[in-house]
């Protein structure tokens, strides 16, 4: 499928209640309101492809971008491109999500996010946090510093209730997957979750609410799920 052809298939599975929800979270036009599970649907048409994913996000159409996420080759992302993508991403189920997935499993993962965390823009910011918090939950516990995490945490625990309001839920669920994915520092997580306990986010208006780190992170430690990683940062 080209460029075009996709663009008009997306107008098509486009839905104006779907599109006044994600308007609502943040969406910015053009966008068309495509689900997640249609957006899948021409995925497993499409499969991988790195050209056709370049050229998808430059079209600036949200569920376009989404898409693009999707059928990205992350190993094959230069850093320059990932930098783009992160700057364009114009609300935070872009920024936050497939962009940070991509750019987890990339070969700029670490010192992207590293880089964006300390920026003053939220989207970017936000991203950089959602990058590492993906990162912790891929990647083998023995390529993790121990050292980095537990300075991030300390930060966090510091500056999290002060922090841009995207970058503050980020931070949240940073702290989450330490506690999940890193069982290293399982101890540590849960001391800094106690620490910063209730964060407020303003939502948007919507009924979405702030997981409490604490009780995520018991909660898995209940089912002896800590450390158990992912295969891929993609949901």
């Amino acid at each position: 499928m080209t460029t075009k052809e996709i663009l008009k298939q997306l107008e098509e599975f486009g839905n104006e209640q779907t599109k006044k929800i994600f308007m609502r979270h943040g969406a910015k036009e053009p966008i068309f309101g495509v689900k997640v599970q249609d957006l899948k649907k021409i995925q497993k048409i499409v499969k991988k492809n790195h050209e056709l994913a370049i050229e998808l996000y430059d079209t600036g159409n949200s569920d376009a971008m989404y898409l693009a996420t999707l059928i990205s080759e992350p190993k094959k992302m230069t850093k320059i491109q990932l930098q783009n993508w992160a700057e364009k991403a114009n609300w935070y189920m872009l920024s936050e999500y497939p962009v940070a997935w991509t750019t987890a499993e990339s070969n700029f993962a670490q010192e992207l996010a590293e880089e964006w965390i300390k920026s003053d823009k939220e989207s970017i910011a936000s991203s950089g946090w959602s990058t590492l918090s993906s990162l912790i939950a891929i990647e083998d516990d023995n390529e993790i510093s121990t050292e980095k995490i537990e300075d991030l945490l300390k930060y966090i625990s510091k500056n999290i209730h002060n922090a841009q309001n995207r970058v503050k839920y980020t931070m949240n669920s940073f702290v989450i997957s330490v506690g999940t994915y890193f069982k290293p520092l399982l101890i540590k997580s849960k001391l800094t979750a106690k620490t910063i306990g209730k964060v407020n986010v303003e939502m948007g208006g919507t009924s979405c609410k702030v997981p409490l780190a604490i009780d995520y992170i018991e909660k898995v430690e209940k089912m002896d799920r800590v450390g158990k990683k992912r295969k891929t940062s993609f949901c």
